[in-house]
Order: C-alpha cells, then sequence, then structure tokens
C-alpha cells in the first residue's frame, strides 16, 4: 500500500466503507446527497495540494497521525467526512472545488483539506494545545490554520483563504467570530504571524 507523506491514502488502495459510515462533517448541502459509488480517484491538482497539507502536518501530529482517503464525486456535499471502522474518508465535489479554485485560490483547497484532516486527526486524540472546551469542528478549524502556517500562505492567500471557510461552514459550526480564535491559536501555534493573522480575519468581518 502506497502511503502520501505518512497521512494520507489513495482510495483506489483501500477496500470499500461499509454502507452506513458515520457522518462526521459536510461543508454544503445535506449528506443524503451523497453516493458512495460515485466515488472517483482524486485530480492530480487536489492530490499535490493534500500533499502539501501532509507534510505540513505530519510533524504536527507525529506520532498519531491517521490516514485519510480522498475521492472526488460529484454527488458529495461540496465536501463530506466520513469515519467507518476507524478509517476516515473525504469526498469533494469536483464543481465545487473547481468554483472555491477560481474564487480563493490554492489556499482554501488546503485549508478545506486541513479541516477533514482535523476532524481525522481530533478523533484519535484532541491535541494537547487546543482548548478542550471547543466543538470538534472549532478543533478542526485548528488545524486548518495549523496548515496555513505551515504552507507559508501569503497574506492574499491567508485572507482568501479565510474568506472562502467563513462562506462554507458546517452545519453545526458557531458563528464566524467565535471560529477566528480557533483558526488563530492554530495558525500561531504552527509559526504563523498572530499580528498579520488578525488584520486578515478583521478585514474579513468588515466585508
Amino acid at each position: 500500500m502506497q502511503t502520501v507523506c505518512g497521512l494520507l491514502l489513495l482510495s483506489v488502495f483501500l477496500p470499500p466503507f461499509n454502507a452506513t459510515p458515520t457522518v462526521v462533517c459536510t461543508l454544503g448541502s445535506p449528506a443524503s446527497s451523497y453516493n458512495a459509488y460515485e466515488d472517483q480517484p482524486p485530480s492530480a491538482d487536489a492530490m499535490q495540494l493534500a500533499r502539501q497539507v501532509s507534510a505540513a502536518l505530519i510533524s504536527v501530529c507525529s506520532p498519531n497521525c491517521p490516514a485519510l482517503v480522498i475521492n472526488r464525486n460529484s454527488t458529495a456535499p461540496n465536501v463530506i467526512l466520513l469515519v467507518d471502522s476507524g478509517r476516515a474518508k473525504m469526498a469533494y465535489s469536483p464543481q465545487f472545488f473547481t468554483d472555491v479554485y477560481a474564487k480563493y485560490g490554492d489556499g482554501a483547497i488546503i485549508a478545506f483539506i486541513a479541516h477533514m484532516l482535523g476532524h481525522a486527526l481530533d478523533a484519535r486524540a484532541p491535541a494537547g494545545w487546543m482548548n478542550r472546551s471547543w466543538t470538534p469542528e472549532l478543533r478542526a478549524d485548528a488545524w486548518a490554520g495549523c496548515a496555513l502556517a505551515k504552507t507559508n500562505s501569503s497574506m492574499r492567500s491567508l485572507e482568501e483563504a479565510l474568506t472562502a471557510v467563513s462562506r462554507y461552514p458546517s452545519p453545526s459550526h458557531p458563528n464566524w467570530p467565535l471560529r477566528i480564535p480557533a483558526l488563530r491559536l492554530g495558525y500561531t501555534h504552527c509559526g504563523g504571524d498572530g499580528s498579520q493573522f488578525d488584520s486578515r480575519a478583521n478585514a474579513i468581518e468588515r466585508k
């Protein structure tokens, strides 16, 4: 089985999930729209960005890094994460990723992938540097912030990524102002500049 940086696995090498996996997170329409039989291998562009996320987070999550299956699927509710027998699978709508990339660039895709991988990390054991009172969605946001710092996003890319993340919350996400501290903590914990983050996050709030 071929691993990608120890974190991400291509679904083509794995047996199928059971019929009733647990839906952990969706960033779009109801999960009932998702048909697992429509899963396809991810695009080369999506896997390139997934590898960046993997390389960014492996030093932070080690030695507790999980595997994450990634598929593209036209029935996916933008992005969805499912867990079955301890395995995590992310499926994304190719049209959604195309639209997000056109509007917000690579940073937004990195943030969405990292958010989903953050859920898989959180299922193993919440990171000690996070606020334990946070919901799973906020802890996943913190991982997204970490990935944005570790991938050395430019200030423009950071603002575009945060804007995209603010535009596509899960149904269980709190309001945007409550998400900012989690994203900021992840960003600064992983080496990002807090003042630069604040200026970008504040710019989004003013829009």
